[in-house]
This record gives structure tokens, C-alpha cells and sequence, in this order.
């Protein structure tokens, strides 16, 4: 692995840490563009790492109140659910075309959190009814089975808009059903191999050690200042995400390098 890769893994522990997001959906390009593994490999070591970085940071943020057990538990069992389901399709639509759909989702999602103004307006109790959060849950969780993402970007503001969580507490949650729906996606990929265990266990340790530095600055960063390099972020990942996908579209559909 290059020192660039190891660089970029510490920043994706950073980010999940600090946002409960973000990290996943660098993770993959990362171990593709940086690291030099194939997509088919890097979508299952994408779950593995972005799975345990997750698990370790929810734990920490348990510690200082900060998961949510209700969302947490409806946003998790239906997520895992549709990370099995998501995960079966992987490997039957060509990489650039998933990639394109999932940048425009990004888009959206970013446009949304910048163009919010002030502080959060949820109440201190959430409502996190079962349909609503359920539903919410099972779609991501789709996606993390399909795209070896962990769906951070879209469960954080998913909580904020229908389980009403304040944003640190969205943060917190996030990071324990990202845990959860890896290792339902994971379990799916690995029964197709190519798991490069030694890459994984190095790319780990590097995403851990900038996780513990996020959650330490999290609780001193202002909910505004989150919620806006969260939507900076998200944005800034879908602009690479199109670039680099975009010309893809073009070759051959038995090709799965991007």
C-alpha cells in the first residue's frame, strides 16, 4: 500500500469520527485509485473497513450518550436487511453506472445540508416512528450492500429529517447502524473471495487511528460548522465520483475497472 493510500485512510477515520459519515464513500475510490485493488475486491474490503472504524467510533460515542437505541435498532435491523438484498446485485450493473446514479444522490443530499440555515430546529426527544425509519433504514442499507458504502451520508440527515435527532446524536447513531449494515453486506461478498485480508488490516488500523482523533474534536466543533463541512464533503465526493466515472460510461460493458 502507498503512503498516499495510508494518508487517505487516516483522513477517512477522521471523517467518519468527526461527521459519522463521509469515510465510506472514500473508502472505495481510495483502495481503487490509491491502493490499486480491483472494484469487485475493494466493494467487501471497503465493508470490512469502514464496518470496524464504524463499530469502534459508535462505541465511543455510546460512552458520551450519543447513540440513540430506538433509531439504532430500527434503522439497523432494516438496514441490515437490505444490505443482504443490495449486495446480491453488485456484480450484475456495470461499476460507472452505479457510481453516476449514487454522485447525483450525493448532490442532492449535499445541496440540502448547505442550504439549511441556522441551528437545528428537532426537539430534544426524538420521534422515531417504525415506518418511517424503517423504510429510511432499509434503503440505505440497499445501497451499503450494493455499493460497499456505509451510508453515513445518507443516514445522518435520514435521522435529522424523519427520527428528529439532533445532529451530534445523528452523528453517534449513524456510526452504529454503519457497523451493522457492513457486516450484513459483507457477509454477502465474501462468499465471492478476493478479500485481500493483509491491504484490509492495514487500511484499518490507519482509518482507527484517525477515527479516535475525530471523535475527540467532535464534541468541540458547533453543530453549523458540522453540518456544513458535512454537505462540503459529500459534495466534494460526488464531483470526483463524476469525473472519474464519466468517461467510463463509454467502454465496454464487460469491463468492471473503473
Amino acid at each position: 500500500m502507498t503512503a498516499l493510500a495510508l494518508i487517505l485512510a487516516v483522513a477517512i477515520g477522521l471523517s467518519l469520527g468527526l461527521l459519522g459519515s463521509g469515510g465510506s464513500i472514500v473508502t472505495l475510490p481510495v483502495l481503487v485509485y490509491a491502493a490499486g485493488v480491483p472494484i469487485t475486491s475493494a466493494v467487501g474490503m471497503s465493508l470490512a473497513i469502514v464496518g470496524g472504524t464504524s463499530a469502534a467510533a459508535a462505541w465511543l460515542k455510546h460512552r458520551q450518550g450519543l447513540v440513540h437505541g430506538r433509531a439504532t435498532m430500527l434503522f439497523g435491523v432494516t438496514g441490515m436487511a437490505g444490505a443482504w438484498v443490495g449486495a446480491q446485485f453488485t456484480r450484475l450493473v456495470p461499476p460507472p453506472v452505479l457510481m453516476l446514479l449514487f454522485a447525483g444522490l450525493m448532490t442532492v443530499i449535499a445541496v440540502r445540508m448547505l442550504a439549511q440555515r441556522g441551528d437545528d430546529t428537532v426537539q430534544p426527544l426524538p420521534d422515531c416512528r417504525p415506518v418511517r425509519c424503517g423504510t429510511a433504514g432499509l434503503v440505505v442499507g440497499m445501497l451499503t450492500g450494493f455499493l460497499g458504502v456505509g451510508g453515513g451520508f445518507l443516514l445522518v440527515p435520514a435521522m435529522i429529517l424523519f427520527a428528529r435527532l439532533p445532529m451530534p446524536t445523528a452523528v453517534g447513531t449513524s456510526l452504529a447502524v454503519v457497523a451493522a449494515n457492513s457486516v450484513a453486506g459483507l457477509a454477502v461478498h465474501l462468499r465471492h473471495g478476493g478479500l485481500d485480508v493483509r491491504t484490509t488490516l492495514v487500511f484499518l488500523v490507519a482509518t482507527l487511528l484517525g477515527m479516535l482523533a475525530g471523535v475527540r474534536l467532535g464534541g468541540r466543533v458547533p453543530t453549523t460548522v458540522l453540518r456544513r463541512a458535512f454537505g462540503g464533503l459529500v459534495l466534494a465526493v460526488a464531483g470526483f465520483v463524476i469525473a472519474k466515472n464519466w468517461q467510463a460510461l463509454g467502454s465496454t460493458p464487460s469491463s468492471h475497472q473503473p
